[in-house]
């Protein structure tokens, strides 16, 4: 167990990531809380979805940049080494070919700081959700 010794929270896991207080609002916000040298990469992929989706609503769900609209299509976070994209198990599995540079799991898509941002790719995952309702 690990207690930050900022907020006092505990967590499984040292050094976890996390907010410390009052989660941000809006993903402006969110992306501002975030590292300097990752607001670029945040920014990229918020853009890049929100260019596939542009009906889409910007919301923050479960701590995270959200699009939504009827319910979570896509979401993001930033993390130490990577952007995590949260497109869902049947995006990740219908996105496999082309994810296969990147490390998946379960309906998540970690995308590395130390590579460019696909934005291409990751507006095509965006449209897709949207298109088909299946969503995180």
């Amino acid at each position: 167990m690990w207690t930050c010794p900022k907020c006092g929270r505990t967590f499984k896991k040292r050094e976890q990531s996390h907010y410390c207080g009052k989660a941000p609002e809006t993903i402006d916000a969110y992306i501002e809380a975030q590292p300097e040298e990752v607001r670029p990469f945040l920014r990229k992929v918020r853009a890049a979805v929100r260019k596939a989706i542009p009906e889409a609503e910007e919301r923050i769900s479960w701590s995270m940049p959200t699009f939504w609209k009827n319910h979570n299509i896509i979401q993001f976070a930033g993390f130490k080494n990577h952007v995590g994209l949260y497109p869902g198990p049947e995006a990740v599995m219908e996105f496999a070919e082309q994810l296969k540079e990147y490390k998946t799991s379960k309906g998540t898509i970690q995308l590395p700081y130390s590579k460019p941002v696909p934005e291409e790719l990751i507006g095509e995952i965006a449209a897709w959700c949207y298109k088909t309702g299946n969503h995180p």
